[in-house]
């Protein structure tokens, strides 16, 4: 990132008049009776976890609930993945072939 000297405080977006806008109150309003949330999920790799989410307004409820649930696996699913990782490093490196024998299966010109 290169400074930039002139920068002189935040940058505010400046308002430009648009007589045509009228506020819609109701434009974020998907629904009033939902019960559910729905998540499409995409990933890359396999073992990712999804559980306990929480749905709320309030950073003191999520980081409560957070601590009460997240907070006290976190510890033990970092040792299990770093134990899978490791039994998969430890497989590649013993299915891998030998740099020695790489000579005898080439047939000289």
């Amino acid at each position: 990132m290169i400074p930039n000297p002139a920068y002189k405080g935040e940058w505010v977006h400046p308002l430009i008049p648009n007589p045509d806008y009228t506020e819609d109150k109701e434009l974020y309003v998907r629904c009033r009776d939902c019960t559910h949330v729905g998540f499409e999920l995409w990933q890359v790799k396999a073992g990712t976890i999804f559980d306990d989410i929480l749905v709320s307004d309030s950073w003191e409820e999520a980081k409560a609930y957070a601590e009460s649930t997240w907070g006290k696996k976190k510890g033990a699913e970092k040792e299990a993945y770093d134990a899978f990782q490791a039994a998969k490093a430890e497989e590649e490196k013993a299915s891998a072939p030998d740099d020695e024998d790489d000579e005898d299966d080439h047939d000289e010109l």
